[in-house]
Formats: structure tokens, sequence, C-alpha cells
């Protein structure tokens, strides 16, 4: 029987040797489940910039509307992990299958709801069950292509890891702003079908699938492994807001999330089946490829985070003006693919993850002198440099994590590293919200000890804007003085915080950048590599 008419799921002849040229229909069924990740990874930040008119259509409090956000990366950790166990149990093609279809029902969901706890809900939903799409097409890759092309795929995977979360923001503010919020969840739902389909019709891999996992699964585990991802991401998100450890919520979750901690590390070494496998982190290089994916993270969400951020609460810009100033990162990542191709392939890829992180810190370094008067023009080369850099980084690291690695553990271990990305995200933002929070309140209290009236020049201010609001003609002009002035002193003080999180960025970065020099030179994917026994 031929590649061709192979049952859907069944490998051909070809698909075993790692040697063979993948036919039409494999090339066809990558490129769908790269998209369908695609989808996955943008729907993370693409309500980023639409919150407040998702917040006005469903009636939502600022508390409540950052839980539509905080819902799908809670839900989303818990699968991620989680995907491996699957794979082997279902197998990489039907638990494809089943996350794509679930994600375009959650995206039709989240698009009908008309009540903020509604919305919660789907887009929990949604998280959990895209979450299977990333990892999965990490280990597809492996089994589609063999080691010796892995080189090519890996670097549109990363392509299409780090557009996603950086265009989210720009597509979600086009969307919103040219027709509703309901089309963020909406565009999901024709890729999606059509997705679902072609990936059950035309994958095929060597990959047999366990069902008798199912039978045996470890749901102490299983409990465990979804309260410590779950719960610590919630602890990072909402720490900030909470006052961290001053709240009750925060406290208990925290201790929660330490003693499930250890009964998952208890079910890891004991169960008969456990349901994550920790095996690749033995493996000095996926340990250090891990922690770096980790710190790619924070400059990947962490600074999808917080460019919004400023352009929407300094720089007063709407949802599309947002958009178009942050999609420069996107469209220098798509520039920088090739080029990061093309130097993994022909100089140390160790040597190009130290610059992609040397290009990140330039990138973050090059912003610590901020006002609030910068816009697209001041922040394009930043942002070049950003994409460049992040570009560099996920190749070269994930080369680093995988291509030491045996056959048997490229399940366990994408899912393991794709947790690692979205934790460090998930840390990214908690450190840049603690940063803005302290900081802020710092610099608040010493330009307000500054702006005294006795000094001739605030008082000279004061008089300027009191003369301005008294010929407009508003009632009580010194009051409208003081409290104009008040404003300009918040503002101020947010733009010295964001200037203060982007120089501890730098140092982190800079720091990463010296982590590939510990680790072995990982050669290339196509080195014969030990299995497992």
């Amino acid at each position: 029987m031929s590649a061709a008419e192979a049952a859907p799921g069944e490998a051909p002849p070809a698909a075993a040797s790692p040697s063979a040229k993948p036919d039409t229909a494999s090339f066809i069924a990558f490129i769908l489940m790269a998209f369908g990740m695609f989808m996955a990874i943008l729907d993370i930040q693409i309500v980023a910039a639409s919150l407040g008119e998702i917040q006005a259509g469903l009636s939502a409090s600022a508390d409540e509307i950052a839980w539509v956000q905080t819902a799908y990366l809670i839900a989303e950790v818990v699968m991620i992990p989680l995907s491996g166990f699957l794979s082997r149990a279902l197998g990489i093609r039907m638990l494809f299958v089943l996350s794509c279809a679930g994600f375009t029902l959650a995206s039709l969901t989240c698009a009908l709801m008309t009540s903020i706890e509604g919305m919660i809900a789907a887009r929990a939903f949604q998280g959990f069950v895209g979450g299977a799409m990333i990892p999965t097409v990490y280990a597809a890759a492996f089994l589609m292509f063999g080691r010796e092309r892995q080189m090519k795929v890996t670097v549109a995977i990363s392509f299409i890891v780090t557009l996603a979360p950086t265009i989210g923001p720009a597509l979600g503010g086009w969307l919103t702003g040219f027709m509703s919020w309901h089309w963020l969840f909406l565009i999901n739902l024709v890729p999606g079908i059509f997705i679902t389909l072609g990936v059950f019709l035309l994958v095929r891999l060597p990959d047999k699938p366990d069902h008798s996992l199912l039978k045996r699964i470890d749901i102490p585990g299983l409990i465990a492994l979804s309260l410590v991802c779950g719960g610590l991401v919630f602890v990072l998100e909402d720490g900030a807001r909470r006052q961290w450890f001053e709240d009750e919520a925060i406290r208990n979750m925290s201790a929660a999330v330490v003693m499930a901690a250890f009964l998952l590390w208890w079910r890891i070494r004991h169960a008969a089946e456990p349901i994550i496998s920790v095996k690749p982190f033995a493996n000095l290089n996926f340990a250090g490829g891990a922690w770096m994916g980790a710190v790619l993270g924070i400059g990947l969400y962490g600074l999808v985070y917080i460019y919004p951020l400023f352009l929407g609460r300094v720089g007063q810009l709407s949802p599309e003006q947002i958009g178009t100033t942050v999609f420069v990162t996107g469209l220098f990542m798509a520039l920088g693919a090739p080029l990061a191709g093309f130097l993994s392939s022909r100089i140390d890829v160790r040597l190009l993850a130290s610059i992609g992180f040397l290009l990140l810190a330039a990138s973050t370094a090059l912003t610590i002198g901020i006002t609030h008067e910068w816009r697209f023009h001041e922040l394009f080369l930043p942002q070049a440099l950003r994409g460049v850099g992040l570009m560099f980084c996920i190749v070269s690291v994930s080369v680093m994590a995988f291509a030491t690695l045996p056959q048997a553990e490229i399940k366990d271990s994408t899912g393991l590293f794709t947790l690692m990305r979205n934790m460090g995200g998930a840390a990214g933002i908690a450190i840049i919200n603690t940063i803005l929070q302290v900081r802020t309140n710092f610099h608040q209290a010493r330009l307000a000890e500054s702006a005294n009236p006795g000094r001739a020049e605030i008082a000279e201010r004061l008089e300027n804007m009191a003369n301005m609001a008294m010929a407009r003609g508003l009632a009580d002009p010194d009051n409208f003085a003081v409290r104009a002035l008040a404003q300009t002193i918040r503002r101020e003080a947010l733009v010295m915080a964001i200037a203060d999180a982007f120089l501890i960025l730098s140092v982190i970065f800079v720091v990463s950048s010296l982590i590939p020099l510990f680790l072995r030179k990982p050669g290339t994917f196509a080195d014969p590599r030990p299995e497992s026994h």
C-alpha cells in the first residue's frame, strides 16, 4: 500500500524511515497542525488590547475582566504537561484533532457569551483544550520529518511560537476597532473546522496509541498537577494586584501549590504510570534549554504585556494604534527567521543563543530612557532588535533542548519545554507588575515631595493651568490645576517605573546570555541519539 493509500493515522512505510522524504500530504498536514498551534498561542494575547471593549460589552468590573486572560492561561498550563501522557494514550494525531475541535467549539462559545462569568468559563475551556495543540506539533515534527530535517522545521515552528503572541494584540486591536470584540473569537471558526478535518484525513504518523493508559491514569497525580500549574499561574498573575502574601487568597493558594508539588513528586516516583515524566530534565542540555525557554517567555510575553500597557495608559492610544506600533516586532521576526535558520546551521548554536539574549538586552536597555512622549518612532529600534533577538533565541534554544534527547523522550519533553516557556511568561508579567506597583509608589512619593506649591516653578505651573481652565470657562480653575498636576505626577511616576522594569529585564537577559557557555555543543538533530530503555 502506498503512502497516499494509507489510512488516516496509519504510518506509511516512508514515515518510518527518518531519511525518507515526506510526501506532499505530510507537508500539508504539518502546515495545518502548525496553523492550529498558531491559533492556540495567538489567543493567549489576542484579547490584550481589547479588554476594555470586552469589559464594556459584558458589564464586568476591572478585577473580573482580568480573568478573561488569566483563565485561559491557567487552563492552558494544566493541559500542556498533561499532553505528553495523552499523546501516548490517544496518539498525537487524535489528540490534536480533539484539541482543535474543542478549541473551535470553545471559540464560538466565547463569542456568544453575554455574561462575564460565562466568558471566564468559556475561556478556561478554550485554553484547556487548545493547550494540547502546542506541544503535539513539536512531537509530530520529529516523527514526520526525522532528525536530519529538524533544523528547518524548528525554524518554522519557532517563528510561529514567537510571532503569534507578538501580533496577538495587534490583530485583536484591529478586529475590535473595525468590527467588534466578538470577532476575536469568531475568526477561529472557519480555520478551526478546516484544520480539524484536514489533520484527521491527512496526518500519518508511526505513532501507536496505548488506550489502556486511560484506564491506568493517575488521578491523584492529575489533581496535584492541576493544582501546581494552575495555582502557580494564579499566584503569579494576581499576586501583584492583591499585594502578594498580604492577601489571604494568595497565601492559601501558595500553600496549596507547595503541598500539591510534594504530592506530585511522590506520585511521579511511585505511581505505576506517572501523569508526567521528568526524565528529560536529567539531560543537562534540555534542563538548560528549558530554563532559557522560561527566560525567553519573559521576553516574549512580558514585553508583549508592557508595550501595550505603556501605549494605552500613558500614550492614550486606541487599540488599532497600539496594534500598529507593536507590529514592528512581528515584522522583524519575519525578517530574522531566515537569518536565524542560516546562522543556526553554520555557527555554534550556543553562540547564536548568547547573541539572541544580548539583542533582547539591547532592546530593553534602549528603552531605559523612555518618556511619556515616546510613540512609534522612538520604539521602532527597540522592537526591531527584540524581533530579531527572539528568533535567534527560540531557534537556538530549541536545538539545544531537543537535539541531544533520545526519541523516546520527545513526547514528554515537548510538553515540559512549552510549560517552562509559558510559566516564564507568567513569571515575567508578575515581575513587571510588581516592579510597576512598588516603583510607581516610590517615584510618585518623591515627585509629590518635589511638587511643593511653595516652589516658584510649581506655583507658576499651577497658575498657568488655572488661567487655562478659566479661559475655557471651567468651574473652580484652582482645583482643576491641582488635579491636573496630580495626574501629571502619576503619569510620570508610571513612566519612571516602566523604565525601571526595562532595566531589570536587561540584567536578566544579559545573565541568561551566559547560560549556553555551560552547556555542551549539541551538534545537529541528525546526529544519532541513543534510545532510552
